[in-house]
């Protein structure tokens, strides 16, 4: 498990390259560290830097989706107990998120889940398939508020780009986020990208849709007045 980049991805030649993340490592606690100790060789997956069988990690072939940043795992495990046709690779850095979810995907029984802990960029980039994916999801990206900091946000054009490239045609692609500014940001995005369709049209959004469960710090936020932005995009011929 590492979550050391090994190699440069930019969105624009000569500029910063993009991460999915920005480690903030809080303290395990003994029982994910033993989850992820015990439960790692069957869920987890090792960043190679080589295009991976998935059909070999799952011991089947189904419809693949792909979470970028999971957290403590809540919607991911909603997923893959809700779904199970469906194989799940969740990718996340922060190790106590990975950790407690292998403990509960565990106690739910649940084998359509494959996790790697490691920056989804370079995952994505070097061991997901072109056109292999049925859907990727990023719920509630760092919204990097600051003006000066929008350009360390996720979703960018090179990186959807590569989302685009690594979704089958007619695959989904599903953002959510409780910033207003964020959500325009998306919009300026994915509108202009000609390999995606909106949903909802354009600069549109959809309710919560049943597959997303709502989080407790959602509930709260919606309860203080906070807004939430599910954008739906569908991959098109370009």
């Amino acid at each position: 498990m590492s979550a050391t980049p090994r190699k440069p991805y930019t969105d624009d030649p000569g500029q910063r390259r993009i991460r999915s993340f920005v480690l903030r490592q809080g303290r395990l606690t003994p029982a994910q560290e033993k989850a992820l100790e015990r439960l790692w060789p069957r869920y987890g997956l090792d960043h190679a830097g080589a295009e991976r069988d998935f059909d070999a990690a799952f011991g089947r072939s189904a419809p693949r989706v792909l979470e970028i940043g999971f957290g403590n795992g809540e919607a991911l495990l909603h997923a893959c107990r809700h779904e199970p046709g469906r194989d799940f690779v969740g990718v996340e850095v922060h190790r106590p998120g990975v950790g407690r979810l292998l403990r509960e995907a565990e106690a739910a029984g649940v084998d359509n889940l494959r996790v790697y802990c490691h920056d989804a960029v370079e995952v994505l980039t070097h061991e997901i398939p072109p056109a292999s994916l049925a859907e990727v999801r990023i719920y509630f990206p760092d919204p990097w508020h600051k003006a000066r900091h929008h350009k360390r946000r996720l979703i960018q054009p090179g990186f959807v780009a590569l989302l685009c490239s690594r979704l089958a045609r007619g695959g989904l692609l599903h953002l959510a986020t409780d910033w207003a500014d964020y959500a325009e940001h998306m919009w300026d995005v994915l509108d202009a990208e000609a390999a995606l369709r909106n949903r909802a049209g354009p600069r549109g959004h959809v309710p919560r849709p049943a597959w997303r469960p709502q989080t407790h710090f959602e509930s709260r936020g919606q309860r203080l007045g906070h807004g939430v932005w599910d954008l739906l995009y569908d991959r098109v011929e370009a």
